[in-house]
């Protein structure tokens, strides 16, 4: 039998996040063991990034159909609805991960979800999101085998990916002992070349380690990554190896990059005790602008002015951040980006 097409095959690939854009979809926070006293804090956090963002383009919020009014109240017109069943609210990973060929035609790969490793249950309503909005949309769909998740894959739109070994060599998702083989099956879901490993995550990041904490593209050839100084800290020696795995890697045209390094705020603790995953690099791009998260820090400020330059062509909106980060995310988990056609 035939082995099924993969988005390669047919000329598809994923598009850089700057790319422009038709619309930004978000799932309204839901899972109430997870937010717990924080919940009413979450829904209002989550509306000021619908609101900040439907200033540049057109935002669809995923809501349960019992949560559709409270969307309306929190976000105002501005925001669309969709009413749909799920188990969270963390769009970037539980939605498809869009896709585009040359021709601007659009599709998109729905991945396996299950709960980042197991991490967290029941799933099964996530596990059939990104199906859900596909065919709302009438977009062609690659059902991949690949556990995975958008929040761990970013990419330069020219052929090279950036993704960490905490998650792809994960035994809890897909069981690669090795990254050959791994990076084979990227490439064939992504429409990549080249692939940039990075090594382990931040302390405590419920994803096991999303490369959306660490680095980003923020043109081909110039990378955003976390970074500390601080040698006592505990995210100290994994954002070093990451610098320094960056610094040696060269993308897919065989160009050494260019990094810019973004402090990373002082560590906070949630009321588990557990340190929250804050970062910088954890923003969204939409037409036009920066959503960057900010938290009350004295490296808000550092942080914004690195992002501005590295997007002059943008404006920058800081929102704050620290409530949607007590549920184990920032704004880009929160997010996904569906690029324009044609």
């Amino acid at each position: 039998m035939a082995s099924p097409r993969r988005p390669r095959d047919d000329g598809f690939f994923m598009p850089p996040a700057w790319a422009p854009h038709s619309r930004c979809w978000m799932a309204w926070p839901v899972r109430e063991d997870l937010w717990g006293q924080m919940l009413d804090a979450a829904c209002e956090a989550f509306a000021e990034v619908a609101r900040t963002i439907a200033q540049f383009e057109p935002v669809t919020m995923v809501a349960a159909p019992k949560a559709v009014a409270d969307v309306s109240l929190y976000c105002g017109s501005g925001v669309g609805c969709q009413p749909l069943a799920h188990d969270d609210s963390w769009m970037r990973d539980i939605g498809p991960t869009f896709l585009r060929d040359d021709a601007g035609r659009l599709a998109g790969v729905d991945w396996v979800f299950n709960g980042w490793g197991e991490r967290y249950t029941p799933y099964d309503k996530d596990a059939d999101v990104a199906r859900a909005v596909l065919e709302q949309l009438q977009v062609p769909r690659y059902a991949s085998d690949l556990v995975l998740e958008g929040g761990a894959i970013h990419t330069d739109g020219e052929g090279t990916l950036l993704t960490t070994e905490a998650v792809m060599l994960d035994p809890a998702r897909n069981g690669f002992s090795d990254k050959v083989t791994a990076e084979a099956a990227l490439k064939d879901e992504l429409g990549v070349t080249t692939v940039i490993w990075l090594g382990e995550g931040l302390v405590d990041d419920d994803t096991g380690g999303h490369v959306d904490n660490l680095a980003c593209f923020a043109r081909p050839g110039v990378v955003l990554a976390l970074s500390s100084k601080d040698k006592r800290d505990a995210n100290y020696a994994a954002l070093k190896d990451n610098l320094e795995r960056l610094r040696k890697a060269h993308d897919a045209a065989g160009r050494e990059l260019t990094v810019i390094e973004v402090m990373q705020p002082a560590a906070r603790r949630g009321h588990q005790g557990q340190r929250l995953p804050m970062s910088y690099i954890n923003f969204y791009l939409a037409n036009g602008a920066v959503i960057l998260p900010s938290f009350e820090d004295p490296m808000d400020e550092p942080a914004y002015q690195a992002v501005a330059k590295a997007f002059p062509k943008r404006s920058v909106c800081a929102v704050p951040a620290i409530d949607i980060v007590h549920g184990g995310g920032g704004i880009h988990c929160i997010t996904q980006h569906q690029p324009a056609t044609g």
